[in-house]
């Protein structure tokens, strides 16, 4: 068996263009969907991921506010950043990259930006709403994943769905998504972790295994079921290598499989997109 890959390009691709023609309507409404970016220090991959981002607002008419700010800056001076951001009415999201540098407490620096102003939907007040099924900006790269499945006519639904990984960025709102009665999910999930024992049978049963354990390889071909899907959400560098944390064998098993490139990452930074517009749209 040679998987089908889950390439994320050419469904970002769609989803910006679509994006761009509901930014335009707004800029015809003389509204000009804004983000924020506050990114601190100069971490390289940090850098990147957010150039990108701005060079992605540009394609599609969303304006970028940035602030780049030194490594040696104080906690009181990024929330005053923030604040500032909060109360202009051009910028209607906010991203802050991270990881911030030592003793900078993130927590109450997201906690600083405004809900409806969340871009990446994991303000407490944005997962809160998750939880209860109600609108509002969804965690992007759980958004993404859904997207690239359903994409990829991947079947999710009443199907059994193995997280590897907890995190709060991707493992736990991904598992309360793909759990929820909504198109392309209302699934069987198994959150699994360090703490489980004996991991790989749990998700050798699954029909669909997304790992965001950020450890390269540790979906190996012996752990999928013959058929599934698996979806490398994690990733760790050697070197300048970006690995993933599906092995390369597992292709000779799995019916679906994202590349090692371009798989989950075009679909995050296209979901933080379509929540920047989303915040625009929703200012009244």
């Amino acid at each position: 068996m040679s998987a089908q890959l889950l390439d994320g390009e050419p469904v970002a691709a769609r989803i910006k263009m679509e994006l761009a023609d509901r930014a335009q309507r707004l800029r015809a409404s003389g509204r000009i969907p804004g983000l924020g970016t506050i990114l601190v220090g100069e971490d390289p991959s940090s850098a990147r991921y957010v150039e990108m981002k701005i060079e992605e607002c540009a394609q599609i008419g969303v304006r970028s506010f940035d602030e780049h700010l030194s490594s040696s800056v104080t906690q009181s001076h990024i929330e005053s950043v923030i604040d500032r951001f909060n109360a202009d009415p051009h910028v209607h999201s906010i991203l802050v990259q991270l990881p911030l540098p030592a003793g900078i407490n993130e927590e109450e620096v997201l906690m600083r930006v405004l809900p409806e102003k969340d871009v990446d939907g994991l303000h407490p007040t944005n997962l809160g709403r998750l939880v209860m099924g109600a609108p509002g900006p969804l965690p992007c790269t759980p958004a993404g994943i859904v997207e690239l499945l359903a994409h990829y006519h991947v079947p999710v639904e009443g199907k059994h769905v193995a997280i590897i990984g907890r995190g709060i960025t991707i493992g736990r709102p991904l598992a309360l998504l793909m759990a929820m009665r909504r198109a392309h999910c209302n699934a069987a999930v198994s959150v699994v972790h360090t703490g489980v024992d004996d991991m790989a049978s749990i998700v050798r049963s699954a029909d669909v295994i997304v790992s965001a354990a950020g450890k390269a390889g540790i979906v190996t071909r012996d752990m999928v079921k013959p058929g599934a899907a698996v979806v490398g959400a994690g990733t760790t560098f050697a070197g300048r290598k970006l690995l993933s944390d599906v092995a390369d064998d597992v292709h000779e098993v799995a019916a679906w499989v994202t590349p090692r490139l371009g798989g989950v990452g075009p679909m995050t930074r296209a979901m933080l997109l379509r929540n920047a517009v989303l915040a625009a749209e929703r200012v009244r």
